[in-house]
């Protein structure tokens, strides 16, 4: 289903969040959960990823993570603010260490001049102590149609929970 580079790094991810002792939760839009199928394509994997979510709509963003309706108003589905509260709704919805979320246009249509498609927001949501979160955004655009878009993501998703744990 995954390309052999995206199987073996999902493996990687495992393995270093294993050793570490730490869990990863997902929360997903234009993915439709496809991070989390690359994490659960390994055997064993349920030690380290316990689930996730994914919010397609506006509604389930506001309803499954709590994004806060205004935020959506706002700034769009497809912003910082909307990862940042994806993530943080993950690790309060699933008990986990870290989390991933992402939003973006996948395409072939939605895209706009400010929000092209291919425009996809990440946050990554960490525990700090014990109610304390820490969020980490970033954009990425890609290039290339719906799947190309999807799987960059996939790919980008996995890279950031390794190096957030490496750092």
């Amino acid at each position: 289903m995954f390309p052999e580079h995206i199987e073996k790094l999902a493996t990687e991810v495992l393995e270093l969040y294993r050793k570490a002792g730490k869990t990863i939760a997902t929360a997903e839009s234009c993915t439709g959960g496809l991070i989390g199928a690359a994490l659960t394509q390994a055997s064993g994997s349920s030690d380290v990823y316990m689930g996730g979510i994914i919010s397609y709509s506006n509604d389930a963003k506001i309803g499954l993570l709590g994004v806060d309706p205004k935020t959506i108003k706002k700034h769009g589905a497809v912003s910082e603010d909307t990862a940042a509260y994806m993530a943080v709704g993950a690790l309060e919805y699933i008990e986990a260490d870290i989390s991933v979320a992402v939003t973006g246009i996948a395409g072939p249509g939605g895209g706009s001049e400010e929000k092209p498609v291919g425009t996809v927001w990440f946050g990554i949501g960490a525990l700090s102590g014990e109610e304390d979160i820490n969020i980490h955004t970033g954009m990425y655009e890609y290039d290339g149609d719906r799947n190309a878009v999807r799987m960059g993501t996939v790919e980008t998703a996995l890279n950031m929970l390794k190096e957030f744990l490496n750092s």
